[in-house]
Parts: structure tokens; sequence; C-alpha cells
């Protein structure tokens, strides 16, 4: 048993690593890609994991796909092209920690706007439209991080109707779209957009490993070029060789493979972790993922998260509170990462963690 076991970051443990895939997939793609992968390439990346990006999407115009590194650059790139000081912002609330701080770095008027167990609460949404304009929302369909949740059919649908009706943008933030534990992957709201109000980013950081660094945009042909533009003016291109190397793991069929390797184990350790909540926490309300990393719990009103990660810490084991994600509140809440953590290990990290509730609510020091 590991003497510190970590619910924290939002990674998978090294052993569910495909390395020796990635080993055979540099190989061959210094041997028969080698001048684009050790060469400058151009804003947009490397062409051909473009076309084959746009092929994935349902035969896009490879014209409205850019490649970043990863896409975490992607939406910062994006949110530099579109939000000004002012911008009026929807942001799901808890959503991802550095989404928040780029926008408050970029000056934006957030509108927070709470999750329900299905995604987005879409009638708030359409309360703050009624409130005054929004510029830009930023969703997490798939596998939310934190929360967990996965936005329904019908609230997909009816987002990018708004985004029509009302004029403004959706940052489709995706990057667990792969990762759902049963059956395929849900529509994608960028699939069902005529209008040119939605982009769409997603990663490979999840389907082959973190350290890749290669994620992407695909959007509006106008949005693309600009930001592509942009990219070569800042940078020249992304990381060609790592492009390389995932552009050889999709056309061989091994990405594939490696997403249900991924899934299955995803799956096992969040049942395990699941199973060892009900067990040991039984207080604690969480909508449990179909899919991704992530696992977000209530417990009961007056529970200080913060607290209780500083008494869990003593107890050899950690998450992230909830106030992190959280323009306000937050403050009984947490995060559990269960990629990182073993099936095996799952209940006696949560014992550790009922525990250090136990300790802090009784006042005993850890």
């Amino acid at each position: 048993m590991p003497d510190t076991i970590s619910f924290a970051r939002g990674a998978p443990s090294a052993d569910i690593l495909p390395h020796e895939q990635v080993r055979e997939a540099a190989q061959r793609a210094l041997t028969d890609d080698w001048e684009t992968a050790l060469s400058y390439g151009v804003g947009i990346g490397h062409p051909g994991l473009c076309k084959w990006i746009a092929e994935r999407h349902g035969d896009v115009d490879p014209a409205q796909v850019m490649v970043t590194n990863g896409s975490l650059e992607a939406g910062a790139m994006l949110f530099a092209s579109l939000v000004k000081p002012g911008t009026r912002v929807a942001v799901e609330q808890p959503t991802y920690d550095r989404t928040l701080l780029l926008l408050q770095q970029l000056g934006a008027e957030l509108v927070p706007i709470p999750l329900e167990a299905d995604g987005l609460d879409v009638a708030a949404l359409e309360a703050a439209l009624a409130d005054g304009p929004i510029e830009f929302a930023h969703v997490i369909p798939n596998a939310h991080n934190p929360a967990g949740c996965t936005l329904s059919i019908e609230k997909r649908r009816r987002l990018v109707e708004l985004a029509s009706e009302h004029d403004f943008f959706i940052f489709e933030d995706d990057p667990y779209r792969e990762l759902p534990f049963e059956g395929e992957p849900l529509a994608t709201m960028l699939s069902m957009d005529s209008g040119d109000k939605v982009i769409h980013a997603s990663s490979f950081s999840k389907t082959v490993s973190p350290g890749v660094r290669v994620g992407y945009l695909v959007g509006p042909t106008e949005e693309i070029a600009k930001l592509s533009k942009h990219a070569n003016e800042q940078y020249i291109s992304p990381n060609m060789l790592a492009e390389s190397i995932v552009l050889e793991l999709c056309r061989s069929g091994v990405l594939d493979e490696n997403i249900a390797f991924v899934k299955g184990e995803l799956k096992a350790r969040c049942d395990a972790l699941v199973e060892a909540l009900r067990e040991s926490i039984p207080e604690a309300v969480f909508v449990v993922p179909q899919g991704g990393y992530f696992l977000w719990l209530d417990l009961a009103q007056g529970t200080d998260s913060k607290a209780l990660l500083a008494e869990a810490k003593g107890e050899g084991v950690s998450f992230v509170a909830g106030p992190d994600f959280m323009m306000s509140g937050g403050e009984n809440s947490l995060r559990l990462s269960f990629a990182p953590v073993p099936a095996a290990d799952a209940a006696e990290g949560v014992a550790r963690i009922a525990t250090a509730l136990e300790k802090l609510r009784a006042g005993t020091p850890a």
C-alpha cells in the first residue's frame, strides 16, 4: 500500500500509460515521417493530423482544424482572441480551475451557471441571457472536470439553439469525450451546429498520455485561420515530433485499442471508488461518473473541505477542495480523481479520508 494515496491530480498512473506503443510509434514516425517530425511546421500544426481529426469529427473541412500544445493552450488562445475586459462569459459552477484563472486574468465578467446531474442548468442560462447579452459560454460536456457529470443530448441541442438565437459562441471543452465507460461517445455540439457558433476543443492527453501535449480546436474556418495565424506569429508551430507520433498511433489503430483499454481501467477505478465511498462515507452525495477521471462529492453542510484536506494529508491521502473550482461556495465539496488510483487502493484511500473527517469533527489534531 502506498504511503500517500493521491486523488488530487487529473492524470492516470504510469501503469496504464502506453509506453511501448508510443515507443514503437515514435520509431515508425521517425522512419516514415521524419522530415515533417523534425522540421518547423505552420500554425495549424501537422497537416496530416489535422486531416485525421477532421475525419474523426464527421469529415469536416480540415481548414476548420488546428493542432495545439494541449487543449489548455487551445482554450487560452481562444479566450485571448474572444474575451476582452468586461466580456460577459457564462461559466459552469463548479468548473475547471484553470478556466476561471484564465478568464479572470482577461478581465471577463463571469456569469455562474449551476450544474445538474445531466450537466449545465439550461434554464439558469436562459435566465442569465434575459438579464443581458452573453458573448461566450464555456461548457465541459462529457465526464465534467470537476463534477463528473455528462451533458444530456437534449441539453446539447438546446444550447446550440440558444447560441444561434442569442448570438454567442460556445466553447465545447471536451478532452474526455472519447472516454465514456459504456457505449459510444455522445454527439458533439459541434456536429449539431449549423451557424458557426460552436468551437470544439479536445486532447490526446487523455487517450495517449499527458506528456505528449497534443490538443486541438475544430471550429469556424475564419476563427481557426485567425488563431493559427496568431500561433504562427507566437511560436511558429506546435510540437511537430509529438504530433507525428500521435498521427502514427491514430493511423495504425493503436489509439482506438488504447482507448478501449484505458476505458476499462478507468471504469474499474471509478467503480471501486464509488463502492468505497458508499461504504465508508455514506453521507457523501455525488453523481456517479459515466466516464472520464473525476468524481465530485458534497459532504454535510458545515464541513470545511480545506480543513479536511489538511487533516487528510496527515493521514496519507490527498484530493482537491471544492472552493478551488468555484467563484464562491464549494466549502463542503471535494473533487476526487480516480484516474491515478488503482482499484485495489481505492478503499484504503477513502478510509483515510473518512478517518480525517472523523478527526476533524472531533477536533482531534492530525
